[in-house]
């Protein structure tokens, strides 16, 4: 008897030491699962993949990218928000996720500041200002003026209601005080098209698409929205130098985790995205996907999201916009 006495003492004792050690590995002990609330084969898929695949070289261990679509990345929220707050679940997000659905969405099941730790922001997204070769305007104060001279009759299209390219064009009204109609498309592809063709005047637009149809001559861009010129259009000037005084306004993205999730491995994380977001050939790559490198970490991410949230929310009750 006090030989099993004795050998169920060394079990146990042999169990408890072997979690107690396990507990005290360090982490990351097993792949870390990226959640995207979109399909694959978009922006934030071309992000995650960059990142990724340098990230599970720092981090040594294995990234998965999971796809989660749905009501505009709410579906993947969710599945994130309930996942265990270890720092095995992150959710990459847009401007639209974090800071506009909150605003656009009355019965949001999330709440960004509430139900998550922001861990790194990774990049920043300019748009371009633009207006059709019709518009009597060779920059942005012109075309201010355009639009004074004509209230209610210059339109501004987008990929749909709520979005950022509806959004920004907001903004730009609430600065400018102009008298801009709205045209929703359903996508970017048709917004621009019917820009090209001049059935819409006006239009914000991604860095990529609008360098490419402003170089060939078919958009005139006229202003670029964030601080400073972006090198994909380095003759276009910021909307800032263009009068509009502290008009920056610009998409991002980021990663996050639940909320609850360890500071120590919230912070262990935030410097393995920051490794990653020095390396020369990530920030040229990001550059080409049209995201600007803009890393902020943990407790600086947060402050940011802090500070977007009521600006786009105005934006939104500016719009007039709601999403059931």
């Amino acid at each position: 008897m006090k030989y099993i006495a004795h050998a169920c003492l060394a079990a146990i004792t042999g169990l408890a030491f072997s979690a107690a050690a396990q507990a005290q590995q360090p982490f990351p002990t097993k792949p870390v699962r990226v959640v995207i609330g979109f399909p694959a084969g978009g922006p934030l898929d071309q992000h995650a993949r960059l990142l990724t695949d340098k990230l599970q070289g720092v981090l040594g261990q294995p990234i998965i990218v999971d796809y989660k679509p749905g009501a505009g990345g709410a579906v993947g929220a969710q599945d994130v928000m309930k996942a265990p707050a270890d720092g095995y679940t992150l959710m990459l997000a847009n401007t639209g996720v974090m800071v506009i659905n909150p605003a656009l969405y009355p019965k949001l099941p999330y709440s960004t500041l509430r139900d998550f730790t922001p861990v790194a922001r990774t990049a920043m997204q300019p748009l371009a200002l633009l207006v059709n070769n019709k518009v009597p305007a060779k920059n942005l104060q012109e075309f201010i003026s355009y639009a004074k001279a004509h209230p209610g009759k210059v339109n501004f299209g987008s990929a749909g209601n709520g979005g950022i390219s509806h959004l920004v064009p907001e903004m730009f009204k609430s600065a400018t005080g102009l008298d801009l109609v709205h045209i929703p498309y359903k996508g970017s592809a048709p917004a621009f098209t019917d820009l090209v063709g001049g059935q819409v005047q006006f239009m914000a637009e991604s860095i990529p698409q609008a360098a490419a149809y402003h170089k060939q001559g078919k958009v005139r861009a006229l202003a670029v929205t964030s601080k400073e010129r972006n090198p994909a259009l380095p003759e276009v000037p910021t909307a800032i130098e263009s009068g509009l005084k502290g008009f920056e306004v610009v998409g991002f993205y980021g990663f996050l985790a639940p909320a609850g999730t360890p500071k120590e491995v919230v912070n262990q994380l935030s410097a393995a995205f920051g490794q990653v977001m020095q390396m020369p050939d990530v920030r040229g790559r990001m550059v080409e996907q049209g995201a600007d490198p803009a890393f902020l970490g943990a407790e600086a991410f947060s402050q940011f999201l802090a500070g977007e949230m009521p600006r786009w929310a105005e934006a939104v009750k500016a719009s007039g916009t709601k999403m059931d």
